[in-house]
């Protein structure tokens, strides 16, 4: 207990170093932006309605679906549906990050998760893990990305035409690989392995057999529930 109210400080030196660790990756989820941004123009969706999505809604994904799903009549339920599925990760990064948001005044603690995403939290579990203080490597990771990705958007509503499509040019792999380096420098025990395991096969399973999208809730749940129930003893003594 003591240790996760220790490492619950968010400090202006932190979160610049965050901001500078995941800058170059930003750059990338900057094109992306710029991928949206000409896509949400081509919809004929106003620009400062595009700017506020991407401003507030801040997850490229699901704003990509909404766009599939956009015309005169929307169909809102199905959205709200689908945004939350493509989205539900969030619910597990929430959890893993509470026992030090839990230290924070509620404006911080849901000001910080605002800027939640999957980069600055792969790389601030790590950094937990190692014993640092990593809520400012978790804020400034993602002011970084946010940041990138608003500027790649406003950029997209004007030359977007320059990089029409990322993923031919292998943007998408990007984060892919980031985020598999994050997980192979984080703990290697079995209980890990074992939790990773169940968490892929489920979600392969759901990909195959279940609606679209929803192998991200499977899979994040079935990790997520397995991790909870299954604490690690030896550290739970300590």
């Amino acid at each position: 207990m003591d240790t996760y109210a220790a490492q619950a400080k968010l400090e202006a030196a932190d979160t610049w170093h965050g901001f500078k660790q995941l800058l170059p990756l930003s750059i990338f989820v900057g094109a992306f932006g710029l991928a949206f941004g000409l896509a949400a123009s081509q919809q004929g969706l106003t620009n400062s309605t595009i700017m506020l999505m991407s401003a507030t809604v801040f997850a490229g994904t699901s704003q990509f679906a909404a766009l599939d799903m956009w015309g005169t009549q929307i169909p809102l339920i199905p959205l709200m549906i689908t945004t939350f599925a493509i989205n539900a990760r969030h619910l597990l990064m929430g959890a893993t990050l509470y026992p030090w948001l839990r230290y924070l005044p509620s404006t911080k603690r849901y000001g910080i998760m605002l800027l939640a995403s999957d980069a600055n939290w792969a790389m601030a579990m790590q950094r937990f893990h190692q014993g640092e203080r990593a809520l400012g490597i978790f804020f400034g990771g993602g002011l970084a990305i946010w940041s990138c990705w608003m500027i790649g958007t406003s950029i997209g509503l004007y030359f977007g035409s320059a990089i029409q499509d990322p993923v031919s040019v292998g943007l998408d792999m990007v984060l892919g690989c980031f985020l598999l380096a994050m997980t192979l420098g984080g703990r290697k025990n079995s209980r890990t392995l074992i939790i990773w395991c169940v968490a892929a096969a489920s979600s392969m399973l759901a990909y195959w057999w279940l609606p679209a999208n929803s192998h991200v809730v499977v899979g994040a749940l079935s990790g997520g529930l397995l991790g909870a129930f299954w604490m690690e003893k030896s550290e739970a003594a300590n």
